[in-house]
């Protein structure tokens, strides 16, 4: 099985940074993607940026040039540096992990909240 633990959450002035941290246990293939979701509430949960065990990315449109993922594989963990942050950003951000070809369930992290306000 796989461990998935978040931390870097906290409150912050619009306009601040967070760097968020994902540090994943287990038994992890090298084929899987990794990715940060996040959910307000009231909202479904979306994804907001996706990597690769090669590197490649994806960011959700409302992030894109804010946001840069990042992973560290030797470390077995993943991290979202969050800049020039807005109140929309405001969720609790989950860590997630797929593996390819994908298995019936991924796994998610308990979640950290991000709370942007003045």
């Amino acid at each position: 099985q796989v461990q998935l633990v978040e931390s870097g959450g906290g409150l912050v002035q619009p306009g601040g940074s967070l760097r968020l941290s994902c540090a994943a246990s287990g038994s992890i293939s090298r084929f899987n993607v990794m990715g940060w979701y996040r959910q307000a509430p009231g909202k479904q949960r979306e994804l907001v940026a996706s990597i690769t065990s090669r590197g490649g990315t994806y960011y959700a449109d409302s992030v894109k040039g804010r946001f840069t993922i990042s992973r560290d594989n030797a470390k077995n963990t993943l991290y979202l540096q969050m800049i020039t942050l807005k109140p929309e950003d405001t969720a609790v951000y989950y860590c997630n992990l797929r593996f390819v070809p994908p298995q019936p369930n991924d796994y998610w992290g308990q979640g950290t909240q991000v709370t942007v306000s003045s």
